[in-house]
């Protein structure tokens, strides 16, 4: 059976974001993060030991530039 490729670990000097962080700077609620989470559709996250989560900002950022529009 094929291994799963595991997610790199951050750097040290990698900055990480909280969910309060990441949710103030996309401005949605947790509720419908959570809905992104579930359908596949959020940026890539990790959890803690202590159970909390964190995204990476290159991760927010390169999740972001992915769903930007052209506006005419």
């Amino acid at each position: 059976m094929p291994k799963k490729n595991p997610i790199p670990r951050p750097r040290a000097s990698e900055p990480l974001l909280t969910l309060s962080e990441v949710l103030a700077e996309i401005k949605v609620p947790r509720s419908t993060f959570d809905d992104w989470r579930k359908k596949g559709l959020a940026p890539r996250c990790f959890r803690l030991p202590n159970g909390q989560l964190r995204i990476r900002r290159a991760d927010l950022d390169s999740w972001l530039a992915a769903r930007m529009e052209e506006v005419a």
